[in-house]
């Protein structure tokens, strides 16, 4: 079977290299302030709006890009990742992919739904935007752990 859509092989190891120095400069961003070492940079914005209620469109802001570069970063290489051809791609791994996928959107949805209900206030702000990287994470958890546990249950075929 023959996805076209699927990255080639090469680019999964691309893809750690990319994740986990995003996610532990996220988790990092997430429990502390992390003012040390600021990212400033000026930077194109659709759309801004200041501290003081000014709303800029469409022009040059100077900003701490750290967070975006974590989370770009962390995007990119979880796309690698979850979406880079295994060495051997047969059908199984196709099913696996798709019903991993599958999981990780319900799973969301179902953290979402809760969170709805019982998270108020500005922390719900902070639970929208890391529910933006949870489908991704836990696509890569479940496909990868379905697919370890199963290479150690089935004996290799040559």
């Amino acid at each position: 079977m023959s996805n076209k859509l699927l990255l080639p092989n090469k680019y999964k190891m691309i893809g750690w290299c990319l994740l986990i120095p995003a996610a532990v400069l996220g988790i990092i961003l997430i429990f502390t302030d992390f003012e040390g070492m600021p990212l400033n940079a000026k930077v194109f914005a659709i759309f801004n709006e200041d501290i003081l209620g000014k709303n800029r469109s469409f022009s040059f802001i100077e900003t701490n890009v750290t967070n975006t570069v974590a989370g770009v970063l962390f995007i990119a290489g979880a796309i690698f990742v979850g979406f880079s051809r295994e060495k051997r791609e047969d059908e199984f791994i196709a099913n696996l992919r798709l019903s991993s996928l599958l999981w990780a959107v319900f799973v969301n949805y179902i953290l979402l739904l809760f969170s709805f209900i019982f998270v108020y206030g500005t922390v719900f702000l902070n639970v929208m935007i890391y529910n933006m990287f949870t489908v991704l994470i836990i696509f890569i958890a479940r496909f990868n752990y379905i697919l370890y546990k199963n290479s150690k249950s089935v004996p290799d075929e040559k």
